[in-house]
């Protein structure tokens, strides 16, 4: 007579185990903090400071001298705090390039402690003026000598023959020329074509705005008929 076959038993640490997930309490899940919170906010302006100390910025500075070294345009796109440090540095990038003969190379590495170690000056020298291009060593040599001469060509056709004088009495075109070329230190446009127009739509947007403002108008009836009103 064949023995009566046993039903299959259930492993005992199986049903321990399902015994321990019966009577264990649920697991709440972490609630994540809003995006408005003081933790989010901390944790967002340390992920900016990092990426602002790791951003790698192409100009550095952009020093136009004369042969005597005064300064014609500075811009520091890499921060320099102080007056006397800005003042120093001017100093020194002027020194550095003022001693080289114009059958030298344009460009050299230089030695500016305020904007770090890989520093290079590249540089032309137009008559009287020296235009210094501050750059990270990275930087091709050529293309930034390509840079200052598109500079200086629409320098050159806005201006008709620029001179060391249109720089001291229009700076605030200069200015507008130099930021449709470069801007925080990258470089925006190359086209000297779309430079020019864009500097022309600029100055047609002022002329039509000042017609809208009579010579006899006071300050608060021209911020009006433009559009700023009495806070202007």
């Amino acid at each position: 007579r064949p023995p009566n076959p046993q039903p299959p038993t259930q492993p005992p640490f199986q049903c321990s185990k399902n015994l321990l997930e019966l009577l264990q309490p649920p697991r709440t899940p972490r609630p994540t903090p809003p995006s408005n919170s003081p933790s989010s906010s901390v944790s967002s302006l340390k992920l900016c400071s990092r990426y602002n100390q790791s951003r790698n910025i192409m100009i550095k500075g952009i020093v136009i001298v004369n042969n005597s070294g005064k300064p014609r345009l500075v811009k520091f796109y890499q921060n320099v705090f102080g007056e006397d440090r800005q003042q120093s540095v001017i100093r020194r990038v002027f020194q550095q390039v003022s001693t080289r003969p114009d059958s030298f190379c344009n460009y050299l590495e230089g030695s500016v402690p305020e904007w770090g170690e890989n520093i290079k000056l590249i540089y032309r020298h137009y008559a009287t003026l020296y235009f210094v291009f501050a750059v990270d060593a990275q930087e091709s040599d050529l293309g930034i000598l390509d840079l200052i001469q598109v500079f200086v060509e629409a320098l050159d056709k806005r201006f008709e023959n620029v001179c060391e004088l249109d720089l001291i009495f229009h700076s605030d075109r200069v200015h507008y020329i130099l930021d449709e070329i470069v801007m925080g230190g990258m470089v925006l446009e190359t086209n000297i074509n779309a430079i020019l127009q864009a500097i022309n739509d600029q100055e047609k947007m002022h002329s039509d705005s000042m017609k809208k403002a009579g010579p006899s108008d006071s300050v608060d009836a021209m911020s009006t008929k433009l559009g700023a009103g009495r806070n202007w």
